[in-house]
C-alpha cells in the first residue's frame, strides 16, 4: 500500500476548507459528522455563518473544536449583535480549544436585515470600531471607548488565554469593502459565483489597500468561496449550484456587484428579481424566503456560461482543475461550498493527482 505523501496532504490541508451546515438548515448535530468527514477526506478547515437560531456559532466552533480536533476552525460573528468583550472573550476562548487555529469572520449582511429587526446597520465604521477593540483586549489592555458600536468603559480579558489573537477575516464584495479589508484585515473571503477574472480585481483592489495602508500586501490571506458540485446528479447539481446563485444574484447591490466584477449581462438581473416566485417577497431576501431546491426554476434564468464561469460544476476531474485555476490567479486558499464534504472525497483525490503532477 502506498504511504500518502504528507507533503501533499498537507498543502490539502492549508490550501482547502468547506462549510458546515450550509443554508438553510433543520438539524443542527449534522455539523459534527460534515467536520469528522471534511477531516477525513483532506481538508483542513471548517466555516460556519450565523443564522438564528440552530447555527450559533459559539456553541458550534467550541463543539467541533472538541468533535473533530486538529481542524482550522471559522467562525462567523455579526459583531454589533453581542457585547464586544463577549465576542472577544470567544475568539481568546476558541484559540485554546483549537490550539491557535480559530478565525473569526465578521460578516456584515445587508442593511435590509438589519432594518428588519429595528437593528443598526452593521457598517464599516462600525467594524472597524469592533476590530480595534478586540485586538486591544488580546494584547491584553483595558479598553474604553466611545464611538458608533457603542459606549464602552473598562473592558478586559481578566483570564486571558496566553496566545496569539485570532485572524480576523472579512466577506467582502464590492471596492469598499475590498479595501476595507485590505487596510484592516487578516484576510479576506471573496464571495461566491466571482469567476477568476473577478477574483483577481478583487485582490487588484485588497492588495493596493493594504499597500496604501502600509501593510504588508502579501500578508492578506485571499480566501476564493467557490461552489463545487463534483459527480452529482443532475437534479442535485441544479440546487447545490443554480439554486444558491439566485441566493446571490437576488440580494440588491449584491446581485450587481457580482454581474460588474465578473463583467457579466445586468440585465439577467432583472429577469431572475422578477420572477413570478419572487411576487410576494416584497424586498425580502429568497435565502430567507426559499430553500434552494424550491429556487432551481428561477435559476434556469442564469445562463449556462455564467454557472460555468462562477463556481466548478461536473466531474471531479474538471472540478480540480477549475480550482487549480483560482490558486493560479493569486487565491492563499479555497472555501468550499455547496456540496457536502462526504461528498467530496473523489474531489480531494483529483486534487492530490494534480499536485502530485
Amino acid at each position: 500500500m502506498n504511504k500518502p505523501n504528507t507533503d501533499i496532504e498537507q498543502t490539502l490541508a492549508d490550501t482547502f476548507s468547506t462549510y458546515v451546515l450550509p443554508g438553510r438548515v433543520s438539524d443542527p448535530l449534522q455539523a459534527i459528522e460534515q467536520a469528522r468527514d471534511a477531516r477525513a477526506v483532506g481538508l483542513g478547515g471548517v466555516w460556519l455563518a450565523e443564522r438564528y437560531a440552530v447555527k450559533e456559532p459559539s456553541v458550534h466552533c467550541g463543539a467541533l473544536a472538541q468533535a473533530a480536533p486538529g481542524l482550522r476552525i471559522g467562525g462567523t460573528f455579526h459583531c454589533h449583535m453581542r457585547h464586544p468583550l463577549v465576542t472577544a472573550s470567544i475568539g481568546n476562548l476558541m484559540q485554546a480549544y483549537t490550539g491557535n487555529r480559530f478565525s473569526l469572520i465578521l460578516a456584515r449582511a445587508v442593511p435590509a436585515h438589519w432594518k428588519k429587526m429595528n437593528m443598526p446597520v452593521l457598517t464599516l465604521e462600525r467594524t472597524r470600531e469592533f476590530i480595534d477593540i478586540a485586538r486591544r483586549l488580546w494584547a491584553g489592555e483595558t479598553v474604553d471607548h466611545s464611538g458608533k458600536l457603542g459606549e464602552f468603559t473598562n473592558l478586559e480579558l481578566t483570564d486571558r488565554f496566553d496566545a496569539p489573537p485570532p485572524d480576523i477575516i472579512m466577506p467582502a464584495m464590492g471596492p469598499r469593502a475590498l479595501a476595507f479589508a485590505g487596510e484592516h484585515a487578516d484576510g479576506v473571503l471573496l464571495h461566491g459565483l466571482l469567476t477568476t477574472a473577478g477574483v483577481r480585481r478583487s485582490e487588484d483592489i485588497v492588495r493596493k489597500a493594504a499597500e496604501k495602508a502600509g501593510r504588508d500586501p502579501g500578508a492578506v490571506r485571499m480566501i476564493a468561496n467557490v461552489i463545487v458540485a463534483p459527480d452529482l446528479s443532475p437534479e442535485e447539481e441544479a440546487a447545490v449550484v443554480g439554486g444558491r446563485a439566485i441566493t446571490y444574484l437576488q440580494i440588491p447591490k449584491f446581485g450587481e456587484q457580482i454581474v460588474d466584477f465578473n463583467q457579466w449581462d445586468p440585465d439577467v438581473l432583472d429577469r431572475i428579481r422578477n420572477h413570478p416566485l419572487f411576487a410576494n417577497l416584497k424586498g425580502g431576501l429568497a435565502d430567507q424566503a426559499f430553500t434552494k431546491e424550491k429556487l432551481v426554476e428561477v435559476a434556469r434564468e442564469i445562463p449556462e456560461f455564467w454557472l460555468e464561469e462562477g463556481n466548478a460544476i461536473g466531474s471531479a476531474a474538471h472540478c480540480a482543475r477549475r480550482l487549480k485555476e483560482y490558486l493560479d490567479v493569486g487565491c492563499d486558499e479555497i472555501l468550499l461550498h455547496g456540496s457536502a464534504p462526504g461528498q467530496m472525497g473523489g474531489l480531494m483525490a483529483e486534487m492530490r493527482n494534480l499536485l502530485q503532477a
